[in-house]
């Protein structure tokens, strides 16, 4: 498929009937980021509102059929040109199988999908505390287009 995976791990094409799956990989990913809040209620609707035929989604399993990493991908639209470029929904890997090169393969793969639909680029979502994730799409040549700013009131 042009990823390279470690040895032992496998990538497998998920589908609709992986809502489940999906909303608890969202619910790892966040909890990780935010362990101070329990509530992740909204991710579910997340999920069932935007996994689609058009939204395909990726598994990494390792030696048994439990995955360990996914890859859900998306469609987003420049404001500015208008054109519709692939956007990573999500990108998560298991803690005790980070650091062995799966986060690049899945990253391989959205690329992969963005080139045989026409896409001329990929867009990504990363908290501004998350600094092992800005790295590491740094390092893949990602670079900041845009700020999300907030202010709780």
């Amino acid at each position: 498929m042009g990823h390279d995976l470690p040895n032992g791990y496998q990538l497998r094409m998920g589908s609709h009937k992986d809502r489940i799956l999906l909303t608890q990989f969202m619910r790892l990913t966040y909890q990780e980021l935010f362990p101070d809040r329990q509530d992740f209620a909204h991710l579910a609707q997340t999920v069932e509102s935007y996994l689609s035929s058009d939204t395909p989604l990726w598994w990494v399993e390792f030696t048994e059929p439990t995955p360990v990493a996914c890859l859900w991908m998306g469609n987003a639209i420049d404001l500015i040109g208008g054109d519709r470029y692939a956007y990573i929904f999500l990108l998560y890997v298991a803690l005790e199988h980070r650091r062995r090169g799966i986060a690049k393969a899945l990253m391989q793969q959205a690329q992969m999908w963005a080139i045989a639909r026409g896409d001329r680029q990929i867009g990504l979502q990363v908290f501004s505390h998350n600094q092992i994730a800005l790295d590491f799409y740094r390092s893949l040549g990602y670079e900041t287009q845009a700020f999300s700013i907030g202010k709780s009131i």
